[in-house]
């Protein structure tokens, strides 16, 4: 299995894209750090299905915009396994893709921006420093962060949420020339639109036909689409790449 004996961190994994990432690296032997906010029994059942699959798992509550919640993450890591090897950082601020109900630029706060820089850069800024010490100590890691193709595409203009997610790509280019060196890789993974999550329920059927329609192979992504990208910048397999965003939309923007 390709993650033997490997730990890998999976923010926001109790659910939806997170779940199935969490999943994935479990079926190919990780030992998977679940992490969530609230949901303690969804966590559980993921943890449950990991181990089904054949990995191991530990669910620990933290909310990622908190420094000292990571710290005590981390802390519980290193007891429970004493290394890590990826994190992947998918927890983000919530938010709902719905076209007809989302704030225009003139309607937008400047507090939703704050809300959603927090959930995507200020989140990943702790978790990486978190986990900086460990991947050090082992003179390599891979940091996989979600990002959105809406960066490069923004088809429908989500003001705070493009936004937010555009500063997590350059967070992440800068991160891959700093630790480099240091043996630990950085890449983005940009999603297009994935039905059905939690933020994407309320994306009208019209919308979705109108994507799958611009979309080279004709369908929009599902949560488990999403897991082989980021497996594969996770692992050896990718170990000459850092820096790259990585594009899943099924072709829509092609870069």
């Amino acid at each position: 299995m390709k993650f033997s004996n490997q730990t890998v961190l999976v923010t926001g994994a109790s659910r939806g894209i997170g779940a199935a990432i969490a999943k994935a690296f479990a079926a190919e032997g990780a030992f998977v750090v679940v992490n969530y906010l609230r949901n303690e029994a969804a966590a559980a059942g993921v943890v449950e299905e990991c181990r089904a699959l054949g990995g191991d798992a530990l669910a620990i509550a933290a909310d990622v915009t908190f420094e000292q919640q990571v710290n005590a993450m981390m802390e519980q890591i290193v007891n429970a396994t004493g290394r890590l090897d990826a994190v992947i950082n998918n927890a983000f601020a919530p938010y709902v893709f719905d076209t007809e109900n989302r704030s225009r630029f003139w309607e937008a706060s400047w507090s939703g921006y704050q809300s959603q820089f927090d959930g995507a850069v200020k989140a990943a800024y702790n978790v990486c420093q978190g986990a900086l010490p460990l991947m050090r100590a082992r003179v390599r890691g891979s940091i996989v962060n979600l990002t959105s193709d809406l960066v490069a595409r923004p088809s429908v203009p989500y003001h705070d949420y493009i936004t937010a997610k555009a500063a997590l790509t350059g967070f992440s280019r800068t991160l891959a020339t700093e630790l480099g060196p240091l043996g630990i890789r950085v890449n983005c993974v940009a999603p297009g639109l994935v039905y059905p999550t939690d933020a994407s329920q309320a994306t009208r059927e019209a919308v979705r036909d109108l994507l799958t329609a611009q979309t080279p192979l004709r369908r929009i992504a599902r949560p488990e689409d999403v897991t082989g990208p980021v497996l594969f910048l996770a692992s050896d397999w990718s170990e000459f790449v850092t820096g790259q965003t990585l594009y899943v939309d099924g072709g829509l923007v092609m870069n």
